[in-house]
């Protein structure tokens, strides 16, 4: 692990809610001109997070106002969406967006990481660069391993700020009992820690509308479970 990445990746761990300091790591280890993190799509709403600039917020709106782009397509795919030459193999991907884009801001190149907890994806990283520029399968995994840490950060807000009722719920002994039963039992599905854990069954929770400890008390009873399905995680009923 290279120290440009292991501090980039320290400073997002520590930025918690303060989702403004979201972008400027990735400048410090890419070599790229700008960056900006979104929420997209109905799990937290379609709005910028987050940028390193005027342009890479522009990027951003031209996606939304258009339907189209890289970052749609890294929420949809759950996986990078990578562009080096946007004038080109952009315009057939993305054609309003590639051509609005050539009108606004002089960037060549451009790739998407999706923002994600698990199955659940409600948003995208993406990053642009003004002369063409191919990134490395190891810092493709790099801007995916940083854009992780963002996902965390914003589910765990999400939820932090949408369960009032069953944070409230959940102070009594007995539903504490349950949920933390529930998360030694997905911990060993994943293999991952309790933290993150947690944070699964509340992401799972939080995108199908039902109480932690309901979620909780399906997995105890083995109605629910998790699993890694090509480094992704997934809910099986």
């Amino acid at each position: 692990m290279d120290d440009a990445f292991a501090t980039a990746m320290a400073v997002l761990e520590r930025a918690g809610a303060a989702p403004e300091r979201y972008s400027a790591p990735f400048l410090t280890v890419f070599p790229v001109d700008g960056a900006s993190v979104s929420t997209l799509g109905d799990v937290l709403g379609t709005e910028i997070v987050s940028t390193t600039g005027p342009e890479a917020r522009r990027l951003d709106e031209l996606q939304f106002d258009l339907g189209e782009g890289p970052c749609w397509d890294a929420v949809r795919l759950g996986e990078p969406i990578a562009e080096a030459d946007l004038a080109g193999g952009g315009r057939r991907r993305w054609p309003a967006f590639a051509a609005a884009a050539a009108q606004k801001v002089p960037a060549a190149s451009i790739y998407a990481f999706p923002v994600a907890v698990g199955s659940l994806r409600f948003g995208a990283v993406d990053l642009y660069a003004k002369t063409r520029l191919t990134l490395s399968p190891r810092q493709t995994r790099q801007a995916s391993a940083m854009a992780g840490v963002i996902g965390r950060h914003l589910l765990r807000d999400a939820v932090d700020r949408g369960n009032d009722a069953d944070s409230a719920e959940t102070t009594s002994r007995s539903s504490r009992r349950v949920v933390h039963q529930a998360t030694g039992m997905v911990l060993a599905q994943l293999e991952i820690t309790a933290e993150e854990a947690l944070l699964v069954i509340q992401g799972h929770a939080f995108a199908v509308g039902e109480p932690v400890t309901a979620i909780a008390s399906e997995i105890l009873e083995r109605r629910l479970r998790f699993r890694k399905v090509n480094g992704e995680i997934e809910a099986v009923e």
